[in-house]
Formats: structure tokens, sequence, C-alpha cells
């Protein structure tokens, strides 16, 4: 008789499951509210709440890539996009002119802002209404654990 499956790789299944049918029916809302995909979001969320002062809503592109949910290789393809779109800018940094700075304009502010409903909508009623608060703490203290050794490990 086979032994009962380890709780942690069940608790795993479940979450890589849960994730992927979950951002499938996202990007289902966005695309029949006609919207971009999720991705632009997190682009977006990203430049809004980055930086301070002078550089509030820009981020150079080598960090965007580490803070976006979208691969690395993608980050330039996408902001590519968002660019055409009118949603960023780019720009050569101000303090490395090796680098280059993405920066949110004012059509990417307002594109997030409409978009948020959608995805709050979903966030609702697709995941919070199945956690109380004390299990979203639990569920939140646990990934912030796995996102920090993550971190831990690709800073090294």
């Amino acid at each position: 008789m086979a032994a009962a499956p380890d709780p942690r790789q069940r608790a795993w299944a479940r979450f890589v499951t849960a994730q992927a049918m979950l951002l499938e029916q996202i990007e289902a809302a966005f695309a029949g509210a006609d919207l971009p995909p999720l991705a632009w979001y997190d682009v977006l969320w990203i430049l809004e709440n980055a930086g301070e002062g002078e550089m509030r809503g820009r981020l150079r592109m080598a960090d965007l890539a580490r803070k976006a949910v979208v691969s690395r290789s993608n980050v330039t393809r996408l902001t590519d996009r968002m660019e055409k779109a009118g949603l960023v800018a780019r720009s050569d940094c101000p303090v490395d002119g090796r680098g280059t700075v993405c920066e949110l304009t004012s059509r990417g502010r307002a594109l997030r802002a409409k978009m948020w409903p959608v995805y709050k909508k979903q966030i609702d009623t697709l995941f919070g209404r199945h956690l109380d608060a004390r299990e979203a703490d639990v569920m939140t203290a646990a990934l912030e654990r796995i996102i920090h050794s993550s971190n831990q490990r690709t800073s090294t």
C-alpha cells in the first residue's frame, strides 16, 4: 500500500492548480472588459508604487524585471508594447548611463485605475470569499516566508 502523500506536496499541487485556474479566469475577465492582460496591470502597478521624489513612478528596467511577475526576458518585449500604447516611457538612466529607466505615463496610470475594479472583483469573487481573515493571515505569512527565502537565494 502506498504511503499517503506529504501534506506539503498536496498543498503545492493545489496551489499550482488553483493559481493557474484563477489566472485564467482573471485574464478572461480583463479580455471581456476589453482590457489588456494581467502582466500589463502588474507592470503598471509596480511602476505606480515605485520610487520616491524625482524617481516616483520610475524604475530601472533591471529592477522592474526583478519585481515583475512576468519572466525577465518578457519584460523588455512587454514594455515595448506598452510604450507603443503610450502607457510607459523609457529613457537613459540619469544615474547610470548604461541602464534604462521605465516611467509610468499619465495614460498608464489611468489604465491601471480602470483595470483595478475588474481585478478587485475577480480577487474578491474567486479568491477572497474562500478565506476568513485568520486563514488569509496564515496564508500570507507562509507565502511571505517562501518569497523571502527565494529572494535570499537569488541575491547571493
